[in-house]
């Protein structure tokens, strides 16, 4: 069974509701006909009724299985922005504001998983990454357990050794711009704990670089290396190394040739980028150039699901991503 078609089963088996604040979006509305279809999750749709059941007449599918709520007729909708503006007065917010706020699908999604009233959020097929994690961070916020949100990219490349079969991690990707060493080792350690909770699969995580065990001296690897060094120390039993090339992470003959030591050279299926140009850049070329599967932005560290879309997906995407959160639901309600 492929990655995909796994995580649809297992978000069968305990089934979560999530919300889609864009909710007559062409693709949104083709994937939530294919998302009921297939009976892995309960779909909530944010919008005027009118305009979400045109656009499904026009792609010829059947939503009738969807909750269809407008924000601002809903009849939670000024419990949602009281609660909105409890949350932020003390940084000046006033009750108008946050009802205003509130008429926005975004936030109004976002409170529907604070209080309950669905397991998960997946925007950005319109919405920017800042516009989709805004909301979150200011009504969900940071998980107790995390020091930070970042993101990471699920990449399934077709026809693929390296490796977990060709199912690979890339963080961060849409949030870090420039990661401190402190910063990347705690990136390191959160994508390892989704890998293993998303893949089931021993995370193998390498820390990258354009050197290879202090093959080139810079500043840019210094750092990488103090992150693996934190890394390690926080995590001494994880399978984690760095800094590694590209090709000695998941090539096993360059591994052995560049880290022969090295139990992650060669088998990474966690990459770790130093910066957001290098693992933006990198995950757009697997997924273009590899025909890679990307699903994502997956953002990790927030205390309930919420996750992003890139805006050139696909509706087959926005399938895949809804599966993911579902499950991502499951594991933190465990």
């Amino acid at each position: 069974m492929d990655f995909l078609n796994k995580m649809k089963e297992t978000a069968k088996q305990d089934m979560k509701t999530i919300v889609l604040p864009e909710g007559s979006e062409p693709r949104t509305v083709k994937a939530v006909g294919t998302i009921l279809q297939e009976g892995f999750a309960n779909i909530v749709l944010l919008g005027k009724e009118e305009d979400i059941k045109a656009q499904a007449v026009a792609q010829g599918v059947d939503i009738s299985g969807a909750k269809i709520v407008d924000p601002e007729t809903s009849p939670d909708f000024e419990e949602y922005a009281n609660n909105f503006y409890e949350m932020r007065k003390k940084k000046g917010m006033t009750p108008e504001e946050a009802k205003k706020m509130m008429a926005n699908p975004l936030y109004f999604g976002v409170m529907m998983v604070e209080v309950g009233a669905a397991d998960g959020m997946v925007s950005g097929a319109i919405n920017s990454t800042a516009n989709t994690l805004r909301p979150a961070l200011q009504i969900l916020k940071t998980a107790p357990d995390a020091k930070l949100v970042s993101s990471f990219m699920l990449e399934l490349v077709p026809n693929c050794e390296y490796g977990e079969d060709g199912v690979f991690m890339f963080a961060d990707i849409s949030l870090e711009q420039d990661p401190d060493a402190e910063k990347l080792s705690e990136i390191a350690l959160m994508t390892a704990k989704s890998f293993q909770q998303l893949v089931g699969a021993e995370p193998k995580v390498a820390m990258l670089s354009y050197s290879t065990y202090g093959s080139a001296k810079h500043d840019l690897v210094t750092k990488v290396q103090e992150a693996t060094r934190l890394a390690k120390e926080k995590a001494p039993d994880l399978a984690l190394d760095g800094e590694l090339q590209l090709d000695a992470a998941i090539v096993p003959s360059v591994g052995q040739q560049k880290a022969p030591e090295s139990k992650v050279a060669g088998y990474a299926n966690v990459l770790i980028f130093p910066d957001l140009n290098a693992g933006n850049i990198g995950y757009k070329l697997a997924q273009r150039l590899a025909k890679a599967e990307a699903y994502g932005p997956i953002l990790q560290g927030i205390k309930k699901p919420v996750n992003d879309l890139s805006r050139g997906c696909l509706w087959e995407d926005i399938v895949g991503v809804v599966a993911i959160t579902a499950v991502q639901a499951q594991n933190q309600a465990k």
